[in-house]
């Protein structure tokens, strides 16, 4: 297996331990959810220097209402503990390897900059 299946008990632990963290928030009863599941995971285990990790929605209703999750599949990056991606849609193969190189590029000081002069 090439992700973690995030729960709110290891959900802190997760994001603080990893640079980076891509989020699937899914349901086993949705269709678009488990066409999207193949490439999440095929991605998961070609980037292995990110963390990936799904979200079931049924179980644990808590963390998706935390993060305001109101369609699914909603994917979300989070790096340096900073959520910098969040949108509900499945990705094609292609485009998710492309956020994640966008990901990896993106200057996180520059970031923290917009976001403080933002507040």
């Amino acid at each position: 297996m090439a992700y973690i299946d995030l729960t709110e008990s290891n959900f802190n632990d997760t994001v603080e331990q990893n640079n980076i963290v891509i989020i699937d928030f899914w349901a086993e009863w949705c269709g678009p959810c488990i066409q999207f599941g193949p490439v999440f995971e095929k991605v998961a285990g070609e980037n292995t220097d990110v963390a990936f990790a799904k979200v079931n929605t049924e179980i644990e209703q808590a963390l998706a209402g935390h993060f305001q999750v109101q369609s699914i599949p909603t994917l979300m990056v989070i790096k340096e503990r900073v959520v910098i991606f969040n949108q509900a849609g499945a990705l094609d193969e292609v485009s998710l390897n492309g956020l994640i190189q966008q990901v990896k590029e993106l200057d996180m000081n520059k970031v923290r900059a917009e976001m403080n002069t933002e507040n």
